[in-house]
């Protein structure tokens, strides 16, 4: 496997996802992209990850509800959701116990994405995860490459779709970015060749997307590790109240003009333009930005 192979294919893949369904509610822009942060542990710590560094990322074990999810849910049926939602965030997805009920429930509103570590998985949930009608399960690999025939078995003992399962190569070292898109994460990593945060200015993350907390706040994007700026709570408004807001929109349009000027984006050094080109024009226009200014 390569891994600038791997990262390609990923960001193809969720190009489609992303742009290609840009849709408008009451005039807005909605979101393509929505992940969740189920639980704040995990049971890894990589050097590449906050999760390594408990004074940074400590596991709280603290777990999203299903009053939540349902809300999810509703709120998501609500904006006429047309995207994707992604199992991922501050935590490993696979160590909550509802996990099933989760990608059920949330299967019925939009595709559904599990991204985990793999070391929970067997074939028994792993079919469990696709009666549930889990739409991917992307396993990165952190150990080596004996462990991709180690998932293909697995997916054939439990005679799930081949296209079900995505295997990521994860397994370098520091000089070859662990085969990540390494970022800073907001701030709070410095491992790794890092770029400056001078490299990038402009930014489309609020455009498309944003992460759920297991409590219910809501966050820019998955790079904000500590949590610096909450957009709202879910639990006390509806996310599309959330989506067009103020204080989101003050840091869209901050973004959108290459102003990288609040915490926690001034800290951050992610490229944050692979994707949401189309989103971040029709922003542009919602705002009355010209070029993006």
């Amino acid at each position: 496997m390569d891994p600038k192979q791997t990262i390609k294919k990923n960001i193809a893949r969720r190009t489609k996802i992303v742009d290609d369904s840009v849709y408008m509610y009451e005039n807005f822009p909605m979101p393509t992209w929505v992940e969740l942060s189920l639980i704040d542990v995990c049971n890894r710590s990589c050097s590449f990850c906050p999760k390594s560094d408990p004074t940074v990322a400590p596991d709280t074990y603290q777990m999203m509800s299903r009053k939540l999810i349902d809300k999810v849910h509703d709120d998501l049926k609500f904006m006429n959701y047309k995207g994707a939602i992604a199992l991922a965030g501050y935590g490993e997805p696979m160590l909550h116990k509802d996990i099933n009920y989760i990608v059920k429930k949330l299967s019925n509103v939009a595709p559904v994405e599990v991204i985990t570590n793999g070391d929970t998985l067997n074939s028994k949930n792993l079919q469990d995860l696709y009666l549930n009608e889990v739409n991917k399960v992307l396993v990165s690999m952190y150990d080596g490459p004996e462990q991709v025939e180690k998932f293909k078995t697995m997916a054939q003992k439990a005679n799930v779709p081949q296209e079900m399962m995505i295997l990521r190569d994860r397994w370098y070292n520091a000089d070859s970015e662990f085969g990540l898109k390494l970022t800073n994460r907001a701030g709070t990593i410095k491992t790794g060749n890092q770029k400056s945060l001078e490299t990038y200015s402009t930014c489309y993350y609020p455009t498309y997307q944003f992460l759920i907390d297991w409590n219910g706040d809501i966050f820019l994007c998955p790079q904000d590790w500590q949590r610096r700026v909450s957009m709202g709570n879910m639990m006390q408004e509806t996310l599309f109240k959330i989506w067009t807001g103020k204080i989101i929109s003050k840091y869209r349009k901050n973004l959108l003009q290459g102003n990288r000027c609040d915490s926690p984006c001034k800290q951050c050094n992610a490229e944050g333009t692979l994707l949401g080109k189309n989103h971040a024009k029709r922003w542009a226009s919602v705002y009355n930005l010209v070029d993006g200014k």
